[in-house]
């Protein structure tokens, strides 16, 4: 028994540790370089965030994960102006930007956002299941098929890894 116990103590560090190695391939803060979707049907589109969208996308070592993007040719909001003006600006400043954060899990080629906070609620306590491919400093995350700008797509988001201290 006793030996049974220290063969377990000394292998959970040994696991966490090798658990710890996968996830380092995607530790570290990613740029958006680009962003495209195709529909069932085929339609393609370059711009599903708009033309030249930002976005970033950070992993840490104890397994959190966040992420912006924001669509390209977003405007500026209005100071003044009426009300009605004001909520359609707000909706649309709304609607051209997406922040989530949560914890992740890497497992072969797919990595989960395990989402906790969102500025969509419906992602909050979902999971997001992304395919992941690594090219030398750069990972492709795909969508599954999910809704974008009202069609269902799937979405390709080319990251670049950003050097440390950057």
């Amino acid at each position: 028994m006793r030996t049974a116990i220290l063969a377990i103590t000394e292998f959970i560090p040994f696991l966490a540790g090798a658990l710890g190695h996968a996830n380092d391939k995607l530790v570290g803060t990613w740029k958006l370089l680009s962003a495209s979707s195709t529909t069932p049907t085929g339609e393609r589109s370059e711009t599903p965030y708009g033309p030249g969208p930002m976005g970033f996308l950070t992993y840490t070592e104890d397994g959190r994960v966040t992420s912006l993007i924001s669509y390209g040719g977003r405007k500026l909001l209005s100071v003044g102006g009426g009300t009605l003006k004001r909520q359609e600006e707000q909706a649309e400043a709304f609607n051209t930007f997406l922040a989530y954060a949560g914890r992740y899990t890497l497992s072969g080629d797919k990595v989960t956002h395990h989402i906790a906070i969102s500025s969509i609620q419906n992602y909050v306590g979902k999971d997001l299941v992304r395919s992941v491919k690594f090219q030398g400093d750069q990972i492709i995350l795909v969508t599954p098929p999910t809704p974008v700008n009202g069609k269902i797509q799937t979405v390709e988001l080319i990251w670049q890894r950003l050097p440390v201290g950057s």
